[in-house]
């Protein structure tokens, strides 16, 4: 029998569907990309759906219901932009333990609806039903696009310049933030049962941590943006990528997903890597390496993409959108060139829900 950590996410996905050929002609794409990609009237129809569990993709400790609800929305509206497209409606299924009230389930669909309400996506059902273990979230968004607007990630070419929206690592950070601050709370809570100190355990249940200064980070890692805001900019600027995805698995294995689906490499540049000011100062201070988070923490749903080279001038215009490398011939490889000028081979270290713990 094989585990199926030795597959992986991918690896399992591909053996699943290997084979299965479409029957119907309105499907035009299917597995391998952020949105599979329907036929119907004048328009393309995108579809996406992401499932979330608890204790795997969201830990209620730190995060509270309207914000898990404004993610979770977000991060399907984020894969419809990533194909080029807009979100238009929202199908939304719940498995809830008895723990769950349901002022809590308000609260989620308040979350939700603030991030549907800024896409101007409309909720149009789901389902409910029961958990043993916990919540369970799956969510299915619907979009749209003309047909020669879809940018798909198998579309880069050799020359094409490889640029990201916003900045990286943050949300990686933000996690280790939140994850010291817990392990500390649960240690002092532990402490204070063993030596049966009532007084301290009342006020540790008041306890709040002081987070001033990493806001930001919080804000990246607890409500995350989908970059619409990024698309109408390139649609302004008369800009078409010829290859995107968004950044939710880390930029290194989101950047080796194109190169693989497009049959190129790559170079990008460690000096060009877009990194906020508070995530430099939290890795300093939990003495990790910036550049690893921005390549491999996930979870920035910025917008990673190509441009052919002659719209540099026009990238170089854009706010909020970085140029960090160039797309190279397949037999170059996929190449970091550091500071001071060494090179190493890019490595898909991100986020890989069925990766077997150690």
């Amino acid at each position: 029998m094989t585990d199926i950590s030795a597959l992986g996410e991918f690896g399992l996905i591909k053996r699943l569907t290997d084979g299965h050929e479409p029957k119907n002609l309105s499907t035009l794409y299917g597995v391998g990309d952020d949105c599979a990609v329907l036929h119907y009237g004048n328009k393309e129809t995108l579809v996406t759906t992401d499932m979330l569990m608890e204790g795997v993709h969201f830990d209620l400790t730190y995060i509270d219901m309207v914000s898990l609800g404004y993610k979770a929305a977000m991060v399907n509206i984020s894969d419809i932009f990533a194909m080029n497209g807009y979100p238009r409606q929202m199908t939304v299924s719940m498995a809830l333990s008895k723990r769950f009230k349901v002022e809590d389930i308000d609260n989620f669909y308040q979350g939700l609806r603030m991030a549907c309400d800024k896409w101007n996506v409309d909720i149009i059902g789901g389902d409910t039903t029961s958990s043993y273990t916990g919540l369970a979230i799956s969510i299915t968004c619907i979009g749209e696009a003309d047909k020669e607007d879809i940018v798909y990630r198998n579309g880069a070419k050799e020359t094409d310049l490889i640029c990201v929206s916003g900045d990286l690592g943050a949300a990686y950070m933000g996690l280790q933030l939140l994850e010291r601050e817990k392990t500390v709370y649960y240690q002092q809570v532990e402490e204070a049962k063993k030596k049966g100190n009532k007084r301290l355990l009342e006020e540790l249940s008041q306890f709040s941590p002081d987070f001033a200064g990493k806001e930001y980070l919080l804000q990246r890692q607890l409500r995350s943006e989908a970059r619409g805001d990024i698309i109408k900019k390139l649609r302004d600027a008369n800009i078409k990528p010829t290859a995107m995805m968004d950044i939710s698995d880390g930029l290194s294995s989101e950047l080796i997903h194109i190169c693989s689906q497009s049959h190129v490499g790559c170079r990008i540049f460690e000096k060009n890597l877009p990194i906020d000011y508070q995530t430099a100062v939290m890795a300093e201070e939990l003495n990790m390496n910036v550049t690893t988070c921005a390549l491999n923490g996930g979870e920035d749903y910025e917008l990673l993409f190509t441009v052919p080279i002659g719209d540099h001038e026009k990238i170089q215009a854009l706010d909020d959108v970085k140029l960090i490398g160039h797309v190279t011939k397949e037999s170059l490889g996929r190449i970091l060139v550091t500071r001071d000028d060494q090179e190493f081979d890019l490595k898909a270290q991100g986020w890989n829900p069925l990766k077997k713990e150690m």
